[in-house]
């Protein structure tokens, strides 16, 4: 959830000129309101406030589903009432979701046999499918290093610094040191050498990030799965790996076939998925799978009585919906993995159309991979004249949110736009951005470049008066400090302007 930083004045009333047929006095915004209101007039005032938010359609900073088949619609409204929990009430949910969690095991390519199932669970999320593995590995870390009489209080995950939050969530929250690899210039993935060399005896594993935040990147998990085995094999440790799949999981078994990512590889023990990125399901669902059930916990399971059999559960969370599970499962058997194929081809096709577009300008350097994630990251070649983020600013203009942002560590220096191309963005809309991509750049060309207001900045602070014991004095600064206050400015707009990276 987001924390509100709105300041709530206990006066302020919102008024709905519309509905004025329905309402005659003003209701308090952050106050419930004393009397009841027709839902004809709560409808409307809603609605009109949300006419303000932007089109999701156009909202290219998300790689979450916005839209759905009709069929699949009708199927979410017909259980949006259903409490995924009540399992005794809601039999069929529950199978829907083992059904769901079997087939992205095998997707996976998870040893599982013909009549064996598979261990996994639906989560609101990626993030809540990352907490719920990175527990499983540290209890499983805890509990070996008992056995063995060893301190098992400073456990710590090694990462890139290109994670997505929800990892600094789960150092933070689950009292875990977080060591991450970080990037640079040209290198926007973990370096898998440079990780290995991170890990020590208190690792209780490492993630690889199956589809970059930042460029879409799928990181080397079988050359990190080979050095990680070459240094267990040394030292007699059994660090595992689990893969961050939560954008690419659902992309590489379709596109990338032959790619050793997952359960292939034998220290690969849990993996993440994102239903609602390219599992094509509106927010929020994830899943996770684990490769085995020696490698959960059975102290972390809950069982739970179902219909006079054993249900096991294992959730941060209690209550939550059963629609986005039936969605999923609806995609699944829908879509088949041909369905899935066509449609992870189609983006690729339309993300290449875009690159090739924003590349014929001639003022962007493309920082995305053409293999992983259907997304354009791209940087100014020339960043003088103006930034990523005045572009970002005014492309808003046309409707189109696409963010600007900077790189992890130590590549913060560097920062770019991000169009991530999902299912709804068709070729024509590819042409459209990029016909308005430089309607903005050439809007943008003509005003006075950065270098010029630099220049003036400094000028200012070198000429700079101030005034003591009334007498005026000029302060003369060295070069040095000249260059160190405008970098100080910089950054300080940097920060003002960025938008975050989802």
């Amino acid at each position: 959830m987001v924390i509100t930083t709105t300041n709530p004045d206990a006066g302020e009333q919102l008024h709905s000129t519309f509905a004025s047929r329905y309402v005659r006095a003003p209701i308090p915004k952050f106050r419930m309101p004393e009397k009841s209101i027709p839902r004809e007039a709560a409808y409307q005032i809603i609605n009109d406030e949300l006419m303000l938010d932007g089109t999701p359609k156009l909202n290219l900073a998300s790689f979450v589903t916005t839209w759905m088949e009709p069929e699949c619609d009708k199927l979410i409204m017909a259980s949006i009432n259903k409490n995924y929990v009540d399992m005794d009430e809601y039999p069929v949910t529950t199978d829907i979701q083992n059904r769901c969690v079997n087939m992205i095991a095998h997707l996976f390519n998870a040893p599982v046999g013909a009549t064996e199932t598979a261990v996994g669970v639906a989560t609101v999320g990626s993030s809540e499918a990352i907490m719920l593995a990175g527990l499983a590995f540290k209890r499983k870390w805890q509990a070996k290093r008992k056995l063995e009489g060893k301190p098992y209080d400073r456990p710590n995950v090694v990462t890139g610094a290109n994670v997505q939050v929800c990892w600094e969530k789960f150092a933070r929250y689950f009292e875990v040191e977080l060591r991450e690899v970080k990037l640079s210039e040209g290198y926007y993935v973990m370096d898998p050498m440079k990780a290995v060399d991170m890990v020590d005896e208190n690792t209780i594993c490492v993630a690889a990030i199956l589809g970059s935040t930042l460029t879409g990147e799928f990181e080397n998990v079988k050359l990190l799965n080979e050095l990680l085995t070459k240094k267990n094999k040394k030292t007699g440790w059994d660090t595992p790996i689990h893969v961050d799949a939560a954008s690419g999981g659902f992309i590489a078994p379709f596109l990338y076939p032959d790619l050793e990512w997952d359960f292939r590889l034998p220290l690969v023990k849990s993996i993440n998925v994102s239903g609602h990125k390219y599992g094509l399901v509106y927010p929020g669902v994830g899943w996770v799978v684990w490769r085995s059930k020696e490698d959960l916990p059975d102290e972390l399971i809950f069982h739970i009585n179902y219909l006079g059999s054993d249900q096991p559960t294992f959730t941060l969370n209690f209550s939550k919906g059963s629609s986005q599970i039936i969605a999923q499962y609806y995609q699944l058997i829908r879509l088949g993995f041909e369905g899935y194929k066509n449609i992870m081809e189609n983006c690729m096709e339309n993300a290449r159309v875009l690159k090739e577009g924003i590349e014929k300008m001639g003022h962007f350097k493309i920082v995305s991979k053409d293999v992983g994630v259907p997304l354009v990251a791209f940087s100014l070649k020339d960043s003088s004249k103006h930034t990523v983020f005045q572009i970002s600013e005014n492309l808003r203009r046309f409707g189109w949110i696409v963010p600007a942002y900077t790189m992890a560590p130590d590549a913060q220096h560097i920062a770019v736009l991000r169009v991530v191309v999902r299912e709804e963005f068709s070729q024509s809309l590819a042409e459209r951005l990029v016909a308005d991509l430089k309607r903005v750049v050439s809007k943008l060309d003509p005003l006075p470049s950065f270098e010029s207001t630099k220049d003036g900045h400094i000028t200012a602070i070198v000429d700079e008066t101030q005034h003591s014991d009334g007498v005026a004095k000029n302060v003369k600064m060295s070069e040095i400090e000249i260059e160190e206050e405008t970098v100080t400015c910089w950054r300080r707009l940097v920060e003002g302007k960025r938008t975050g990276v989802c």
